[in-house]
Order: C-alpha cells, then structure tokens, then sequence
C-alpha cells in the first residue's frame, strides 16, 4: 500500500512520546512493505532514511493552525496519490482527513488525546458559550470521515463512533532497548547501588516529583544506597530541582537525545512511572494513555513501578512485570522501590517485563496490527 502519514506539529528527530511514534510507526510500515510519505516539522537532525519524508510545519509553528495547511496536504495528496491517508488527531487538525476525501484513500485518524471532553472542560465552557459549538462539531466531522480510529482507549473517542475504533497500544523498539544496550550514559553509579530511573517529559500529570519524595522518605528509614535518575525535560523540571534541594541520592541528567535512551535505560535498575491522574483534567475520562516509557522500561528489562490504574493492570502485571502500588498510600511509592532492593525479585520481574514487551507490546506488533485494521477496513470498504 501507499501511505501518505500527517503528522505536521511532530518535529522529527525528537525527543517527546509524540516524535517517537510518528517515527516508529514509519518505520514499522515501511518494513511490512509499504511505500510510506511522511510529512512532518524538522527536528533536531535530519529525517530518518527509511520512508519518504517532506518538510511540513504549522503556520508560526503553531499547532492550533494546522488546519490552515489543508491545502498544501491536498497537494502532496494529489502527487502521492495515496491508498492510504494517517493523520495525528488534533482538535484544529483535520487536514489529513480533508486529503483523505480529496484522493478517494482510505482515512485512518490516530486518536492519543480526548476527542469527548472531560467533566468540567475549560474548552467544553468555551465552546458552548460560541452557541454553535464549532470546536466539538468540527472534531465530530472528524471522526464522522475516518474509515479507521486508532487509539489506546476507545473512551476517549465519542460513543458514536466506537464501532470503528480499534485498540492498540504504543510499544517499545524491543532491538534496540535490551537490557544489554550499550553507549554513554548521563549518570554514574557506586557499586552496589540501587538506581531508579524516571524518564519523560516533566508534565505534572507524569508525577516525578513524587519520586523526590519517595527517595526522601527512603533517606529517613536509612537507605542511603538508592539512587533516582531523571532523565527528560519539561515544564515540571524545574519543580522537582527544588523538592530535590538538599537531598543527595537524586540526579538531574537532563534531556537525551532518544537514540540514547536505551544505554540510560540498560544502566538502570528499575522504572518509574508515578503517573498523578489528579493533577490532569481529561485523566477523569480514565488512563487513555498509552504509556511510551513503560514499555521503553519492559524493553530494557527492567521492573516497572507505577500507580495501580485500571489500563495500567493491562500492561503491568502485578508481581509478575512489576509493582503496582496504592497512589494514595504516601508510602505506596517508596515502599515498591524499597522491595525491590531484593535482587532475585526484581531480577525476575525484568525477565518477564522483556519476554512481554517483545510479544504484545514492541512496535513492530503495533504495526501489523496496524496494517490488520487498514487490510480489513479496505475490504468492507469495497463489498
């Protein structure tokens, strides 16, 4: 198949989940065959090898004015001449489903984020306060033009439009994060030292500063042997430097580019992902994410510790990948990590965190499932 992939407000190379899945999913279609047309901003270095990919930015590089670029998506559209069209859903987007109609190609919407909004929706007040509605009504039109909706959790699609949305989690390159991966590394470590290591983009809502806390609560029942990485930059970045002040045992390492991540990863002994549902408003519609560094963590072979959530006990089993814990037990978090000072305990949880990744959850699994759903949407399509 020939597949036209918009995802213009993704800057490619990049560091955020949103980069990382444009990328791998280009790279996985690719593989399975297909001639894939990828438009996207530039990142920090050039695009990648494999694929076809074309320079495309926002107006002022804002997202809110992607749709201004339906024109110009169109026009590669008309050259491509797709069977396919991808696009990243946004709420001011739509212009890869405007190509879509305008070739006669399959329209496949990518859903990460809510298209319904959340009790108490800021932009829900605004919207009605336009009377017409117009920011629900064009991402219902949307949803109403795709043939396939790909998302991580059909609730966050309108109900109406569930009977085509499909399921399917991120995933990991599970070749390139092992637990043996290789390469400078941003931290050092003593020997016999416990590192945990939290790696993302500083949002409130992926909660790192609770890892502070936790290494603090550590400090005072006398484990002066566990040390907490951060790896990422962000908007909460800044917070976390200052609940770290005084502390010792915590490491700030900055953004790394994301080729690097699986040495960083490797160098660790245990993932943190302390997700704050409360401190993120749309979170009220259930965990939708689908959690980039999990499963980067699986991949590397190590335990995951995370907060016990209803999607989360789909990726992370209990006692059997990793930790859950009670978020609102302030000692959930602290009290996982300290059991797994244990090393056969954790050492087994990492084993089959990687055999697990690398079955259901890898991109390359993303991918043919991917493909599956394009395959037999294009054959109801034409009976």
């Amino acid at each position: 198949m020939k597949i036209l992939y918009a995802a213009i407000d993704q800057r490619v190379p990049g560091t955020i989940g949103g980069a990382v899945h444009v990328t791998a999913v280009a790279e996985g279609l690719a593989a399975l065959g297909h001639d894939v047309h990828v438009l996207a901003s530039p990142g920090d270095g050039p695009f990648p090898e494999y694929a076809g990919w074309e320079a495309m930015t926002p107006p002022l590089g804002l997202r809110q004015l992607r749709w201004l670029r339906a024109g110009r998506v169109i026009e590669v559209a008309r050259r491509v001449r797709p069977d396919v069209v991808i696009e990243r859903y946004y709420n001011f987007g739509g212009e890869g489903m405007r190509a879509a109609r305008a070739v006669g190609a399959l329209a496949v919407l990518e859903v990460n984020a809510p298209v319904v909004d959340h009790a108490g929706s800021p932009k829900r007040w605004l919207d009605r306060a336009l009377l017409v509605e117009p920011m629900r009504r064009w991402r219902d039109w949307q949803c109403r033009v795709a043939d396939v909706i790909v998302t991580p959790s059909a609730g966050i699609v309108p109900a109406w439009a569930r009977d085509r949305a499909v399921e399917i989690e991120w995933g990991a390159d599970t070749t390139r994060f092992r637990p043996d991966a290789q390469g400078p590394v941003p931290f050092a470590r003593e020997a016999g030292e416990l590192v945990v290591i939290f790696a993302g983009a500083f949002r409130r809502w992926h909660g790192a500063v609770h890892l502070v806390e936790a290494i603090r609560r550590l400090r005072a029942r006398g484990h002066r042997d566990i040390r907490a990485v951060f790896v990422g930059d962000g908007p909460e970045r800044e917070n976390v430097r200052r609940a770290a002040e005084g502390l010792d045992g915590v490491v700030l390492a900055g953004a790394v580019a994301h080729e690097r991540m699986p040495a960083c990863l490797a160098a660790a002994d245990v993932g943190v992902a302390p997700f704050d549902v409360e401190a993120h408003g749309p979170l009220r519609l259930g965990f939708y994410w689908s959690p980039l560094k999990v499963f980067e963590y699986m991949a590397a072979g190590l335990p995951v510790v995370a907060p016990d959530l209803d999607r989360l006990r789909g990726i992370v089993r209990h006692e059997r990948e990793g930790l859950l814990y009670d978020a609102r037990d302030p000692d959930g978090l602290a009290s996982a990590i300290e059991r797994l000072k244990d090393p056969r305990e954790r050492e087994a949880l990492g084993r089959a965190a990687r055999e697990r990744v690398v079955r259901e959850f890898g991109w390359d699994v993303h991918c043919r499932r991917l493909e599956a759903a394009i395959r037999h949407r294009s054959k109801t399509c034409a009976t």
